[in-house]
């Protein structure tokens, strides 16, 4: 694993979406452009946003930003997996979210970082100087906008996330869970099944708040049971919806 570098650090850039005079605009041909920040722009509006933007492609492991750096960097992820956490008193970590292309990280409130930042794949991300991107928004009420919508679904995501740890036991959380990604991948124009789950045991037990053997035993059980079957590259086919669905909502 690389260690924390922070927000500047040097990373493989993708020269063509850079390239001084390049004929195609990157915000353009982005290819989640309408489910990010972006996507209530005008093509003169996204000419000058490019200008302000860097893409760049990280690790898995690599961190972007670490709890209490300065919050000088915003990121737009365009592929892969990125996870953000914090780290408890006692040294436990705490995962708070997984974000997918399209989603938008380093909001926050102050003037420093409120979680961590790091890969869960190799993952490509647009990074804006905070300042910069303020001073464009000024500009562009459609993306004010659209970006207090993405922070609003964050604060839904995070309202999930708790009544996922307060009120579900484990089987009724890995359900939901499972459930939660095919969501997500619809609405990025994906299949919704098999659902593509690239992160770690370890990772999922720290979002559900379970042990790493607690959410093997649960896969496990609802493999047995053919809730579920899985598969290699890292994704589980639902072979039962509405069961898988029962089970998030605790009627069985």
């Amino acid at each position: 694993m690389e260690p924390a570098t922070g927000a500047h650090a040097a990373l493989a850039p993708i020269p063509a979406n850079n390239a001084a005079g390049a004929d195609i605009n990157p915000c353009s041909a982005c290819p989640v452009r309408s489910l990010s920040v972006c996507s209530a722009l005008e093509q003169e509006e996204l000419r000058r946003l490019a200008e302000i933007l860097v893409n760049m492609k990280v690790e898995p492991g690599h961190t972007m930003f670490s709890e209490g750096d300065k919050a000088d960097m915003l990121f737009n992820v365009t592929s892969g997996t990125m996870k953000l956490y914090k780290l408890l008193p006692d040294g436990r970590r705490q995962i708070t979210g997984f974000l997918l292309a399209g989603d938008f990280m380093g909001l926050s409130v102050n003037d420093t970082y409120a979680y961590s930042a790091e890969a869960v794949t190799q993952a490509t991300l647009c990074r804006f100087p905070r300042r910069r991107l303020e001073a464009l928004l000024e500009d562009y009420p459609k993306m004010q906008r659209r970006l207090f919508a993405m922070a609003s679904n964050e604060l839904a995501a995070a309202q999930d996330q708790m009544l996922l740890l307060g009120r579900k036991n484990a089987k009724e959380r890995i359900a939901s869970f499972l459930l939660l990604l095919s969501q997500r991948a619809v609405r990025r124009g994906f299949k919704d099944n098999p659902v593509h789950v690239p992160m770690s045991r370890s990772d999922i037990a720290d979002y559900l708040g379970l042990t790493t053997e607690t959410v093997s035993r649960t896969f496990t059980q609802l493999k047995t049971s053919r809730v579920i079957a899985l598969m290699e590259g890292g994704k589980v086919k639902i072979n039962d919806r509405d069961a898988l669905q029962d089970l998030a909502d605790g009627a069985t």
